[in-house]
């Protein structure tokens, strides 16, 4: 119990805080439920993590379990040969759009403060080579999709993004590495209209996740 207690301490520290208005809600009222999905700690505490209403009081290792039954088919991965502070941002937006995994390749670690501790939610797997994660896109049979906004590359507005495939992003400013280039099946952009040549790359992975969602959740059609 001492280590949901930890869980739960760093879920509050992570939850996105409004002024100084408390989030999430209090004490169980009325009598306890029977439920194993629920934390006898949090139902007495209250649950102030940044969670959806849905899985209030439950465990975290339940909420996982829960997760796992209704992610979709899409990963991310994201190179991290420079400890890109990205990488936090993306995991975060991975989880809201209940990607199926998040890869990293390169560096083991990486910086975890953008995560707001999502991280505890969603599968992360780490690679130390882009051939690793290449070879993991063959055995489970994923395209990789490739966003990098640079000559040759095809629209993303445009491109009819597989459902099952593999999201991967360069790191800020290098963008997709040369070798990273080499295992994809399409490299696309993202169309812009301002005075810079890139936008950030936490940014540019929503905007792909987002697209896939729009095409494989929602049935949008794309149009050539």
């Amino acid at each position: 119990m001492q280590e949901a207690n930890r869980d739960n301490a760093a879920d509050l520290v992570g939850a996105d805080l409004v002024g100084t208005a408390e989030v999430g809600v209090g004490p169980w009222q009325g009598d306890l439920p029977d439920d194993p999905r629920y934390d006898p700690e949090l139902l007495a505490a209250g649950d102030r993590r940044n969670v959806v209403d849905k899985y209030r009081y439950w465990r975290l290792e339940a909420i996982v379990e829960d997760l796992d039954t209704q992610r979709n088919p899409f990963h991310v991965a994201i190179e991290n040969w420079q400890h890109d502070l990205n990488i936090g941002s993306v995991v975060r937006t991975a989880n809201a759009f209940l990607a199926h995994e998040v890869h990293i390749v390169g560096n083991r670690k990486w910086n975890r403060r953008g995560a707001m501790v999502t991280d505890r939610y969603q599968h992360v797997r780490h690679h130390p080579q882009l051939a690793d994660l290449a070879a993991y896109a063959e055995q489970h049979q994923l395209a990789v999709i490739g966003i990098d906004n640079l000559p040759g590359s095809v629209s993303l507005e445009t491109y009819d993004l597989p459902t099952d495939c593999i999201l991967l992003f360069g790191q800020e400013g290098p963008g997709l590495t040369d070798e990273a280039h080499k295992i994809c099946t399409a490299v696309l952009s993202i169309a812009q209209f301002g005075s810079t040549r890139s936008i950030n790359a936490s940014a540019a992975a929503a905007i792909a996740m987002h697209a896939w969602i729009r095409r494989h959740t929602f049935g949008q059609k794309i149009q050539p």
